[in-house]
């Protein structure tokens, strides 16, 4: 970067080379985490274990943030221990490290503050494993029912006429199983071949899925995620909005109006909208007008904010229409064009498609309660006027 530039945490490469290591960083909820590699090893497994770590410590905490790693820093300091063995990944599923090290409560906390080392005292070695490292002997329920969340991100780069010159669907399937004994399952879907680049939890036999197109697993007691996948989206009519700008720019400034509504969402409704309009750092004055929800514009970052909130089939589309002045700047820069931000989340809708078919249990007598939950939410969802 160039000095006087500004840098934001996008700029930050993943991977820093540095005269002694590899800086190799991920960035979630407000935290970096980072792992200084002094070896040749496949930084995928690096970046793999940073997110497992602040997964886990999301499951033990309820939130992650540099507020709770200090207070709960003897935990913390734990769970590395146990995680990595001299560099290398050892025990990364929750329900194995539950039973090694203990989820932080009132009397630990007490302890920790009051000075006392609570490593030897409060560390036990596991007594309820399985077989199985991801899933513990013994596990009963009441009541056995397992759901499952198919949530998908789409990813996309629209132009200004509506056509979409990339489009392509990341999407998990998160699971939270709450099933007695040592269940074998076995889930189908109506339409598995629509997905691509899979990856699964380590419970899934994988050569079932490469021979059937079925996930055949022993799942672990709780929240995890079973599978991961892309979608190829080649055609504009998978897009489930359509934003449409129009700028007219002039000498010192220029007007615009941008409308935004519903194209192929099965009828269902666009909530949590918000569009985001970064302007030119010599933008020097903005006013504008919509007909639904509020903006708002930050001078100093030189961002619109639109927050639109629910899109409802069959009512009148959002637009906001405005100008804004412009001091000294080059035409180059005038007319380099605008990056539209666009946020969305739709539920109970698959932009793939996929959809969940059977599910069956093998090595217990009862029959579970299976739960299903869609959505899909914008992750880099671009439009560029």
């Amino acid at each position: 970067m160039a000095a006087g530039e500004d840098v934001t945490r996008e700029d930050v490469l993943p991977i820093i080379a540095s005269p002694k290591y590899q800086l190799i960083n991920v960035y979630r909820d407000g935290l970096t985490y980072l792992s200084p590699v002094t070896k040749e090893v496949d930084p995928i497994m690096v970046f793999e274990f940073l997110h497992r770590f602040s997964d886990i410590m999301l499951e033990y905490f309820g939130q992650v943030s540099e507020t709770v790693i200090k207070e709960n820093f003897v935990t913390v300091y734990q769970l590395l221990e146990e995680m990595m063995d001299d560099g290398f990944p050892l025990t990364t599923e929750p329900n194995a490290l539950k039973e090694i090290v203990p989820a932080p409560n009132i009397l630990s906390k007490v302890i920790t503050t009051m000075g006392a080392t609570t490593s030897v005292s409060t560390r036990k070695m596991p007594h309820g494993m399985s077989n199985l490292p991801w899933r513990k002997a013994g596990v009963k329920y009441t009541s056995n029912e397992i759901f499952f969340d198919i949530v998908e991100e789409i990813d996309a780069i629209v132009d200004s006429t509506g056509k979409a010159v990339s489009c392509e669907a990341h999407g998990t399937i998160q699971t939270n199983s709450r099933l007695s004994g040592m269940p074998d399952l076995t889930l189908s879907f109506v339409n598995p071949r629509l997905v691509d680049d899979c990856s699964f939890h380590p419970s899934v036999r994988f050569n079932k899925w490469e021979s059937d197109k079925v996930l055949s697993f022993v799942p672990p007691d709780g929240h995890f995620r079973l599978m991961s996948y892309r979608v190829n989206l080649p055609s504009q009519q998978n897009l489930p909005v359509q934003v449409k700008p129009s700028f007219n720019i002039g000498a010192n400034g220029a007007k615009f109006d941008i409308t935004v509504s519903l194209r192929n969402t099965d009828g269902k409704p666009l909530e949590n909208v918000v569009l985001t309009l970064p302007l030119q750092k010599s933008t020097a004055s903005l006013t504008a007008t919509c007909n639904v929800g509020q903006y708002m514009f930050d001078p100093v970052g030189k961002v619109l904010r639109w927050d639109i909130g629910k899109i409802l089939p069959r009512e009148r589309a959002p637009v906001i229409s405005g100008s804004f002045g412009l001091g000294a700047s080059s035409d180059a820069t005038v007319n380099s064009g605008f990056n539209i931000g666009l946020e969305f989340l739709i539920n109970s809708h698959s932009l793939s498609g996929l959809k969940v078919d059977v599910l069956k249990l093998f090595n217990e007598g009862y029959k579970p309660y299976k739960g299903v939950r869609t959505m899909t939410k914008a992750g880099r969802y671009q439009v560029r006027a």
